[in-house]
């Protein structure tokens, strides 16, 4: 058996013949200019008639049913129209945009009919004989069994993941907005000019750049304090001194069981200006006045939604940390206290490197996580305070902002401009951080 797998495998012997093979008279560069003249002219030349004619069925198939699409496609990528009332832009987008993903796939499969041609062609010539066509079906069937499995799944990635994500970039250098839509208006490319815009018109520079620091500035705080307060009480939870542990362990992480949106509107009700139970039972009664602006001041409301940020995360992070901190060996501890390290070595040399080490990615997550968190932001205040010479809320972070462009003013073209700046930030942090993080550096080690 293992000897007919090697026959198999090699072109030269397939027929199982174990004499030198004898050169013959075949033209490798004539198949390949068959095939690129059109697909499958090769393999017939090459004496595969079967791949051949299935070749050939597949490009008139293509060319009959797809030609007209993307000739279509291209143009209206190309013009975006040229007839208002008529030509739909957006429609006209998308059309290119599948013919593109389409091309790339003939591309491809061409590609890989002049590989294929040539590489037989040059085999023939060294004296090797194609396998009959019952051979050659069992063949192809076993080295292509994988692909048709996959090729649903991945079908399904490109239309659902791909063509929306180069849709929402085609979009961010065009003029789309409520004052030019279609099929009213016909859109233009107009490159980096909504780019330019945000660092050079007063009104988007100023908002732009506003909610972009506030942006950062929620991410790091709000993420970092929810990591210091899990692991804080991860460490409480599981000091051997502490008693009703599992009692302890379930109340802390209580706030993860109820829904984040549940506890966020309850959180901006208690928090209210007028009738909170903050000011009226709490702030009033103990210092008088009226209370602390939260929700028309943004200084106090970004103040509240980083701990009611902190208060929704850091379940979570106790959770990771309390299961990380159950795996460290006590055998390190005594081994420390027996060299006279402190609480505070024991804790920054064998502690948290290990934990670190365990979660950084889920730690780099929860960053990434938080620097796109709507709801937080949204559902607690719609991200205001407005504030004046701005077109964002004082506590608007970029993804919420691109949310009020899109739906509140329809400005797409610019929303879309800043989901691509989003994407680029959050992919250069994430791959920055995953490449410094130990966990990685050392899979290959494990």
């Amino acid at each position: 058996m293992l000897e007919r797998e090697r026959v198999i495998d090699n072109p030269l012997n397939e027929k199982g013949n174990n004499n030198k093979p004898k050169s013959v008279k075949h033209n490798a560069v004539l198949a390949t200019i068959l095939s690129i003249i059109f697909a499958g002219c090769g393999q017939i030349y090459n004496r595969r008639f079967f791949k051949g004619i299935v070749f050939i069925i597949l490009e008139i198939a293509f060319i009959m049913t797809c030609g007209d699409f993307i000739n279509l496609g291209i143009w209206g990528i190309r013009t975006l129209g040229t007839i208002q009332g008529v030509d739909h832009s957006i429609f006209l987008l998308v059309y290119g945009l599948i013919s593109i993903i389409m091309l790339v796939f003939v591309v491809a499969f061409y590609i890989l009919n002049v590989k294929d041609a040539r590489k037989q062609a040059k085999l023939i010539a060294q004296g090797w004989e194609p396998p009959g066509l019952r051979e050659s079906i069992r063949i192809g069937y076993d080295r292509s069994f994988v692909y048709w499995l996959t090729v649903p799944g991945f079908t399904l990635l490109i239309f659902t993941v791909l063509l929306p994500l180069l849709f929402a970039i085609s979009l961010a250098f065009t003029n789309y907005d409520l004052y030019n839509s279609p099929p009213r208006n016909l859109l233009d490319w107009v490159g980096i000019e909504n780019f330019t815009q945000l660092i050079s018109v007063p009104i988007w520079k100023d908002t732009f750049f506003s909610v972009f620091s506030w942006t950062i500035i929620w991410t790091l705080v709000a993420t970092s304090l929810q990591i210091i307060l899990g692991l804080f009480l991860a460490l409480l939870a599981n000091d051997s001194r502490i008693k009703f542990k599992k009692l302890i362990r379930t109340i802390l992480i209580l706030p993860w069981a109820v829904p984040g949106f549940v506890s966020i509107l309850i959180f901006a009700a208690m928090f209210n200006n007028d009738f909170g139970t903050i000011n009226r039972d709490i702030i009033i009664p103990l210092f008088g006045g009226d209370g602390i602006p939260w929700l028309s001041d943004p200084f106090y409301t970004r103040i509240v939604l980083i701990l009611i940020q902190t208060w929704l995360g850091y379940p979570f992070i106790f959770a990771l940390f309390s299961g990380v901190l159950q795996s460290v060996s006590k055998d390190w501890y005594e081994a420390a206290e027996v060299d006279g390290a402190t609480r505070w070595q024991k804790f920054r040399n064998i502690t948290l490197p290990h934990v670190l080490f365990a979660t950084a990615p889920l730690l780099i997550i929860q960053y990434t996580t938080n620097f796109n968190n709507f709801n937080v932001i949204y559902l607690f205040n719609e991200g205001g305070p407005a504030v004046q010479g701005q077109n964002a809320g004082g506590t608007d972070i970029l993804i919420s902002w691109v949310y009020k462009l899109t739906f509140e003013t329809n400005n797409y073209s610019m929303a879309a401009a800043i989901s691509l700046i989003i994407g680029l930030l959050v992919s250069v942090f994430a791959i920055f951080q995953f490449r410094r993080t130990s966990s990685f550096k050392q899979e290959g080690k494990i």
